[in-house]
């Protein structure tokens, strides 16, 4: 099979396309052939170096979609032929085939595709376990989903208006934001203009926000504190480095600022999660936007594209 390999980290040329043996499948694992792989920005920070020290050559991808191909001893969930995605892999998902654990293996519907299904795992797992699992966010609450047009927050937006949540979503480009109105959100602010938080109190009928889902911590942190609700929280999901916030204003508010890192996820917390997104793929709830689709040989492209500004749906691999 080919798969891309990481020799040593470095920048996103260090990914080479290499011939490497098939997988073998053993007691409890299922072997995969891989239609479609997710690209994420973590995997970007896993091939630098800065996520700690992979035993090398690795293949790099967390997400990817496709059939069974085989099943090891004592799988009886799944069989040949099955449709699914995946939620971690033993051997790396940007590759021909991937060997899984069997409870990282979700049936995916008919009716959702392979590119839809790789962009189901760290985008809709980080948005399912930062609303609920970390914010405990509720039906009537109003959400700010920060760069709602990328990958999270396309799940975000989604995931929050089928739980009843009134949802405010940003974004960087003209296309980003009729995207995002796509998607559900109630209200869409262009975070391009300097000015576009100050329209959030006014958007929430002067009470503020009940939860802010922060993908860029080290630019947007100090201002969130500044337009919630009492009793908000902020759960940060993403951030590029350091920022300065004022204490007061998370006392004033009581205002709670949460980690969430989806690999602290507990083995239990993680079937929740991935029942429930199942679910949503089969009623129709969650409908994964892919952005661009780029031949596996082209992984170093994706790794760029993925970190550009301007996010717009799954950035998927296809091998």
């Amino acid at each position: 099979m080919q798969a891309i390999r990481v020799h040593q980290f470095g920048e996103p040329e260090v990914m080479k396309l290499e011939t490497l043996p098939d997988p073998t499948p053993g007691p409890g694992e299922v072997l995969i052939r891989v239609k479609a792989a997710g690209v994420n920005p973590v995997d970007t920070y896993i091939r630098a170096g800065s996520y700690g020290k992979l035993p090398m050559p690795y293949t790099p991808g967390l997400d990817a979609a496709g059939t069974v191909e085989a099943a090891g001893v004592g799988v009886k969930v799944f069989k040949a032929g099955d449709r699914v995605y995946m939620s971690g892999t033993l051997t790396g998902a940007y590759a021909e085939k991937a060997l899984c654990k069997v409870e990282q293996v979700h049936r995916l519907p008919d009716k959702v595709t392979f590119a839809q299904g790789a962009g189901m795992n760290v985008p809709y797992a980080t948005a399912y376990r930062s609303l609920f699992q970390k914010a405990q966010a509720k039906g009537g609450e109003v959400v700010l989903v920060h760069g709602a047009s990328g990958g999270v927050g396309v799940a975000a937006v989604q995931i929050a208006r089928a739980a009843g949540l009134i949802v405010i979503g940003t974004a960087g480009s003209d296309r980003g934001l009729a995207l995002v109105k796509e998607q559900g959100a109630h209200h869409v602010l262009d975070h391009r203009k300097p000015d576009y938080l100050a329209q959030v109190i006014g958007l929430s009928d002067g009470r503020g926000v009940d939860v802010v889902l922060e993908m860029l911590a080290n630019v947007n942190l100090g201002k969130d504190l500044t337009i919630m609700a009492p009793g908000g929280r902020v759960v940060v999901i993403g951030s590029r480095g350091s920022v300065e916030v004022s204490p007061r204003e998370l006392m004033v508010r009581d205002v709670t600022v949460l980690g969430m890192v989806l690999f602290n996820a507990t083995p239990s917390e993680t079937a929740s999660i991935h029942a429930a997104l199942v679910a949503g793929l089969e009623n129709g709830t969650l409908r994964p936007v892919t952005g661009r689709e780029l031949p596996l040989a082209e992984a170093p492209q994706a790794h760029k594209a993925v970190m550009e500004a301007g996010a717009y749906g799954k950035i998927v691999l296809i091998p």
